[in-house]
């Protein structure tokens, strides 16, 4: 049964102009008022409540060095998140946050670690592994969730509580990155699996879940991180970086009823309603969420 989280937060992005602030952290509504809630509290979800981030700050330029934005309120609001989402597995429920931004994988590894999770299924239109150790413009964690989550970014994140990394890198799959992805080569040196997005598109997504299923280290079940940018502009303009060849929705919603049975846990998050004035694209996440996700951890591993 699945325990439906919100976590509306924008505390990893970088403002979209100087001053304003990024709206993912609408989503969570954007998607109730698209009828996700009501469609899968009738398939016997329960409703987990609201975990609230802290204010998002716009630093302008004046960040400490060595830090990332919204460092401090982050790693408060993961705290928090990861408790709600270890309530809900210790009550035999499968978590599926709605974001936010994609920082929220942080929560998500810290929760994964103290419940013996398994492995990470990263599905992202971007590896999302910018850090201290390959770019001098690292510092917004949503560019950067994937280097944080298997041990490669500043310890104040990476590291939390002594709990890092929070997931293996052996037992990682990533799956959707653009060719041109600068990071590309990088992760794939150092993860499990790595399947691009013009492989799921010229084979399709439940080829690519098989694939995913049989890697080594992800057979004790995984936390599945779902980053809307993954599709295509043409079918969700609606995120903060959109790029060229991306999924279709119908592609992405097979990749994910192959993976969601053995997924114990997962994240939807970059979804901005700032950028979907009439809620057209809500409701295409909320489709793929519901067809998708409708299945999540019916086949999970219990936790220890």
């Amino acid at each position: 049964m699945i325990a439906l989280i919100s976590a509306p937060s924008n505390l990893g992005l970088r403002p979209p102009q100087p001053g304003a602030v990024p709206g993912t952290a609408k989503a969570p509504e954007a998607l109730r008022e698209a009828g996700l809630h009501e469609a899968l509290l009738g398939r016997g979800a329960i409703d987990w409540g609201v975990v609230l981030p802290g204010r998002y700050v716009d630093d302008g330029g004046h960040r400490v060095a060595g830090t990332v934005r919204n460092q401090g309120a982050i790693i408060y609001h993961a705290r928090l998140l990861a408790r709600r989402i270890v309530e809900a597995r210790t009550a035999g429920l499968a978590p599926l946050v709605l974001g936010g931004d994609c920082s929220l994988l942080i929560a998500a590894g810290m929760a994964s670690r103290v419940s013996s999770g398994g492995g990470l299924v990263h599905v992202d239109g971007h590896t999302d592994f910018r850090h201290p150790g390959n770019s001098d413009e690292y510092g917004s964690l949503a560019g950067e969730d994937l280097a944080a989550a298997i041990g490669h970014h500043l310890p104040e994140l990476a590291d939390i509580d002594g709990l890092g990394p929070y997931f293996e890198a052996e037992a990682t799959a990533h799956v959707g990155a653009r060719r041109e992805d600068e990071h590309v080569s990088e992760v794939a040196g150092l993860i499990g699996l790595t399947i691009p997005a013009a492989r799921v598109i010229l084979h399709g997504g439940a080829r690519a879940a098989a694939q995913i299923m049989a890697a080594p280290g992800l057979e004790r079940g995984f936390w599945l991180q779902v980053d809307v940018d993954v599709l295509d502009p043409e079918h969700m303009p609606a995120v903060d970086s959109p790029d060229p060849g991306g999924l279709a929705p119908d592609e992405l919603i097979a990749l994910l009823r192959g993976l969601a049975p053995r997924a114990w846990g997962a994240s939807v998050t970059v979804f901005d309603p700032d950028l979907d004035p009439e809620g057209a694209y809500a409701e295409t996440v909320a489709r793929i969420v519901e067809d998708g996700l409708g299945e999540l951890g019916t086949d999970a591993v219990e936790n220890d």
